[in-house]
């Protein structure tokens, strides 16, 4: 198996070995006492020309509460998170599930009353706004990781600023945000403390925007020993580099939202997306799968990938991807994976499906799951 190299840009197609080979297992907890873990919350959202339907939805809050959306402005779904609400920070993230080259972003988030608002649109390259069903995560953390290779980071952009933002390394790790001076859409972040000698964990990426059309990725990822230095690249409806917000989560050994103990979870990078598989990505620590049963990718067609989790699936989960690389193309999950077919021993996805503008394209991609409680 090649040993994987990424540049700033991740402009390299990667190769893998053929066979599967078990994910990156859950290292055991050592070290400083880890705090308790803040409030999150994950559903599924299928919309409809008049009405929303939530499933798939666990969170921190009493059983007794329930997940709710509703439309507001035109094109626009609300998804209220019961008694998680927060009068300021978190982050969020959004994946749009269709068979088109759709994509979601999210327009804001706010407290109303115990209840956290967030608010998403959805666009189709080329025709404009589309109500299409999608996955959500809202989450927040002050939580210490404990001290072994977990991790656990997030940003969120507000377009001029760091609006928020949480590193588990120390209290005292403060992730910085670097906005290209020449070249607009672009920006460098720098997570302090969470740093490897090679690439390992996942990041995922998502547009906040209230105005215009907008979506980001992965522009590159340069991990060191003391900090991951990850490049977010940003455009807009017509493949224009864009200045906008946006969300960035980086997890390492554990879910997309900071949970502990740590949850059933797992995650891989595509970065070998013209392999017909089944493969295994490589380095090895760009897998995860909290069980310890494994995974691998096959390509059944250009620009679609089935994910195969093994021994993680549950009927509550949850799925966020996003594209990595230098250009506009991006990547959602097709209506498949609406209804994803997990069982106590295996989740499949079916598919994450990757767009240049209309045209399926094979492109790298981060994917995460998730299963809160099965």
């Amino acid at each position: 198996m090649r040993v994987l190299c990424v540049t700033a840009v991740l402009a390299a197609t990667l190769g893998a070995g053929p066979a599967p080979a078990a994910a990156g297992n859950r290292p055991a907890v050592s070290g400083r006492a880890a705090g308790p873990p803040g409030p999150w919350g994950v559903a599924l959202v299928v919309n409809s020309s008049s009405t929303t339907t939530v499933q798939r939805q666990r969170g921190t809050w009493p059983s007794e509460y329930r997940v709710e959306s509703s439309f507001g402005e035109p094109g626009e779904v609300l998804v209220r998170f019961p008694r998680i609400g927060l009068a300021s920070g978190g982050v969020a993230h959004v994946t749009a599930v269709s068979n088109s080259p759709d994509w979601c972003q999210v327009r804001g988030w706010r407290q109303s009353g115990p209840d956290e608002i967030v608010a998403v649109r959805c666009h189709r390259h080329g025709a404009g706004q589309v109500l299409v069903p999608f996955y959500v995560v809202f989450g927040h953390s002050a939580q210490l990781v404990p001290a072994h290779q977990a991790a656990y980071a997030y940003v969120h952009w507000d377009g001029s600023a760091v609006a928020g933002r949480f590193n588990s390394s120390a209290a005292t790790a403060v992730n910085s945000v670097a906005r290209s001076a020449t070249s607009p859409g672009v920006w460098q972040v720098v997570l302090p403390g969470l740093g490897t000698t090679g690439l390992a964990g996942n990041i995922q990426v998502t547009a906040v925007d209230a105005a215009v059309p907008a979506r980001c990725k992965v522009g590159g990822w340069t991990p060191a020993a003391a900090e991951q230095k990850i490049v977010v690249r940003c455009f807009d409806a017509a493949d224009v580099p864009l200045d906008t917000g946006w969300s960035l989560t980086y997890h390492r050994a554990q879910a997309v939202v900071a949970t502990y103990p740590l949850l059933r979870s797992a995650y891989t990078f595509d970065n070998a997306p013209t392999t017909a598989g089944p493969y295994v990505p490589s380095p090895q620590a760009v897998n995860h799968n909290s069980t310890g049963g494994g995974l691998q990718l096959s390509r059944p067609q250009a620009g679609r990938k089935q994910v195969v989790l093994g021994e993680v699936g549950g009927y509550t989960d949850n799925v966020q991807v996003t594209a990595a690389g230098p250009g506009p193309a991006f990547c959602n999950l097709t209506r498949a994976a609406e209804f994803p077919t997990p069982s106590p021993a295996h989740a499949y996805i079916r598919y994450v499906a990757c767009y240049q503008g209309t045209i399926p394209v094979d492109q790298h991609s981060m994917i995460t799951y998730f299963v809160p409680y099965n």
